[in-house]
């Protein structure tokens, strides 16, 4: 197993625990590698990934409502929706990293840790993100007009626009 992987597989477990857990993204990563040890590394890329979804989490949740037709972040399993916030994340603002590596690697922690079912849900909500990006979408630009509509109560004759 990689580096990178075994980054994403901690920043997982991190941002699991953080789900539970009041404290900050910073005190939980500093538990978190108490008690483990690996490379230097692993260990930047984990933290660039925690403080990264940390810092975006607003935007990445809406990038995902936006493609997860009938499903909320919220209602999403745990494991589930942090596996596609690592990944979101990496797509919108990791542009070094190829689409296609962070949606393989996205799927196999998905088997890993949630289940086969769950494999094919996060390579859906990935794959559109990114086809989104590549066709020159702004999804930023998109998840702007997200919150607006949200807060006015227009989501659904937006999504319902779009599919015409």
């Amino acid at each position: 197993m990689g580096q990178r992987r075994k980054a994403r597989e901690s920043a997982l477990q991190i941002l699991y625990q953080l789900e539970f857990d009041e404290t900050d993204a910073g005190e939980a990563q500093e538990s978190f590698w108490r008690k483990r040890k690996a490379p230097v590394a692993t260990k930047d890329y984990c933290r660039r990934l925690v403080d990264g979804i940390s810092s975006h989490r607003d935007e990445i949740d809406e990038a995902i409502e936006s493609i997860s037709q009938h499903w909320r972040v919220a209602r999403m399993a745990l494991i589930d929706r942090n596996i596609l916030r690592l990944a979101a994340y990496e797509l919108l603002h990791a542009g070094s990293i190829a689409p296609a590596i962070v949606i393989n690697e996205a799927i196999e922690i998905a088997k890993r840790y949630s289940g086969p079912e769950a494999a094919t849900f996060v390579n859906g909500i990935l794959d559109a993100l990114r086809k989104k990006i590549q066709t020159g979408a702004n999804p930023e630009r998109e998840v702007k007009h997200a919150r607006k509509d949200r807060r006015e109560g227009k989501n659904e004759s937006r999504r319902r626009a779009q599919k015409d």
